[in-house]
């Protein structure tokens, strides 16, 4: 699905994924919170005017893929590291490390780049 680079979105984009999850009958508590980081990433880190972003999710059994793919290639995420607790940004790659049971990022076609994560869901 594709969505504009905006913070509209990806808030848009956590609620689509949350929506597709339900309807799956698949857990999305931990799912929603890595699409908000990632999503927020590509608005705000990825943008390029007039450009938007895509929102994939994949599910194998208990495993969710979730892709966002955005048009900054040459913007590749940081590994997060801690961050000062009074630091008002700089926690969403922390979360998603956090969160997802692995992370990474793949380029291509120019001039995009994906980042990915993968969640085991678990619970109801």
């Amino acid at each position: 699905m594709l969505l504009p680079s905006t913070r509209k979105g990806a808030q848009r984009a956590r609620r689509v994924a949350v929506a597709q999850l339900v309807r799956w009958r698949l857990p999305y508590e931990t799912a929603e919170h890595v699409v908000a980081e990632l999503a927020a990433n590509a608005a705000l880190h990825g943008r390029l005017p007039g450009r938007d972003f895509r929102l994939a999710l994949s599910a194998t059994g208990t495993r969710l893929r979730i892709e966002v793919t955005d048009a900054r290639a040459e913007r590749l995420p940081i590994v997060p590291r801690p961050v000062d607790g009074d630091a008002e940004s700089g926690r969403g790659l922390l979360l998603v490390t956090t969160l997802a049971d692995s992370w990474g990022v793949t380029s291509g076609p120019f001039p995009a780049k994906t980042v990915w994560a993968e969640v085991e869901l678990t619970g109801p």
